[in-house]
């Protein structure tokens, strides 16, 4: 297959970064569609447009979700790329893989397809970039056979589970979200491989509110570590910090001598809602007031850490640009225990963390619109209407700004004598 001319895919090797560009030239020499890949983007540079043809379905048996289909919109040019589908394959847990799994899939990819991959997507799932339709099936034999991998999802429908590194390696975790994503992922099946929903649904799950897999921002339902007791503190290790026998982590002193530490100036000060003082030798925390930031804990691992009535918060409604641009998700459901099953799912654990997704779903399924995420829905609909219907009382956290609207609409029976008063006036101006 002929190289092509690529002056301005060519700029990208000259900076000091390492450059894709490089990768794809590399790869092209023992895979000929390379170059075509090569080729295609850069005409898309120069005509400013994408060549990728819009829609096209293509998939394996059985499965709705799990392959996208690629089609050019000029094969004529680059025949090499004339199909060119993306298999998303189902990451394990925290993305735990052996050499030894990673080799086989690389070969299998070389294989049959251009031996490229997205290593991950951001979703999740181990994103194997272009191969053939007569592959797919194939491809969906060897990965689920003698890998032993799923495929992950695609469209609208569950999109794969994926969670921080928990209980593994973390000790700020407060439940398992290594079991958590599992058992979701096993428990679901359905909803991950067969699209039947208003548009894709994302559910991450971090072990604390460190949110290392940024759920709050990244998935439709944020499940965060949480807990409902004080924080534990360790007032001689305070004093160790405060004397500068134990070196703070995290914050201005990563990396850098910056002084002695100064716990009113680096700790107590930074705490977003006042909540610390000192009150002569002793930290004291005000635990009603403190709204999980982690900071504390995170400058001072060994004077303060979590408390162990530990389980979750959820959150609803982050996503990306689609509609009405990027949002953050809601905090819906200040607690709920994450509970594992000592059974195989779907009859494990996270029951409550089940029922509550479920109507969620039940919900957004009767009320969203096509390609609209659940974010959306609840923006259109309003926070107030969705409170009511996951039976959640209102709390102050669910204002994003007080004031702002002049109408309040009360119900009657959220009034004392409020029926009796509607019934009244309804009945003085109908009088005959």
């Amino acid at each position: 297959m002929p190289k092509h001319d690529t002056p301005l895919l060519d700029q990208l090797e000259s900076g000091p970064w390492p450059s894709f560009v490089t990768d794809l030239k590399r790869q092209a020499e023992t895979k000929d569609e390379c170059w075509d890949i090569l080729g295609q983007l850069e005409l898309s540079y120069k005509d400013k447009v994408t060549h990728w043809k819009h829609g096209g379905i293509v998939g394996v048996f059985g499965y709705g979700g799990g392959i996208i289909g690629r089609y050019s919109d000029v094969p004529d040019k680059f025949p090499g790329v004339a199909h060119f589908h993306t298999v998303r394959l189902n990451q394990p847990s925290s993305k735990f893989y052996s050499t030894d799994i990673l080799l086989r899939i690389c070969e299998m990819w070389e294989r049959r397809g251009s031996g490229m991959t997205n290593f991950h997507g951001s979703t999740g799932d181990m994103v194997l970039l272009g191969t053939s339709t007569p592959q797919l099936e194939e491809i969906f034999w060897e990965a689920t056979h003698d890998l032993k991998m799923d495929l992950g999802g695609s469209g609208g429908n569950l999109r794969t589970p994926s969670c921080c590194i928990g209980k593994a390696r973390c000790e700020w975790s407060c439940y398992d979200t290594q079991a958590a994503c599992y058992d979701i992922t096993m428990t679901y099946q359905d909803e991950l491989h067969r699209p039947a929903f208003p548009y894709k649904f994302k559910t991450k799950f971090s072990g604390c509110p460190n949110d290392c897999v940024a759920a709050g921002v990244r998935s439709d339902f944020s499940v965060i570590g949480n807990w409902r007791d004080d924080i534990r503190i360790d007032q001689a290790e305070v004093q160790e910090y405060i004397k500068g026998n134990s070196p703070p982590n995290a914050g201005a002193h990563a990396g850098r001598d910056w002084g002695a530490f100064d716990i009113q100036k680096e700790v107590i000060d930074l705490c977003p809602t006042n909540c610390m003082t000192m009150a002569g030798n002793d930290l004291k925390i005000d635990n009603s007031e403190c709204t999980r930031c982690m900071h504390c804990i995170n400058v001072m691992p060994k004077a303060l850490r979590p408390g162990t009535d530990t389980g979750a918060c959820i959150l609803i409604g982050a996503k990306a640009p689609i509609l009405d641009g990027a949002q953050m998700s809601t905090m819906i459901f200040p607690f709920v225990k994450m509970v594992p099953g000592e059974g195989d799912p779907p009859e494990g654990g996270f029951e409550d963390y089940k029922e509550l997704l479920e109507k969620t779903w039940d919900w957004w399924m009767e009320e969203g619109k096509n390609r609209e995420r659940i974010g959306e829905s609840i923006q259109r609909i309003g926070l107030p209407t969705f409170l009511q219907i996951m039976e959640v009382e209102p709390i102050p956290q669910h204002v994003q700004e007080p004031r702002s609207n002049p109408y309040v609409f009360w119900k009657s029976e959220e009034v004392p004598g409020g029926f009796e008063r509607d019934v009244k006036a309804y009945r003085a101006r109908h009088a005959m």
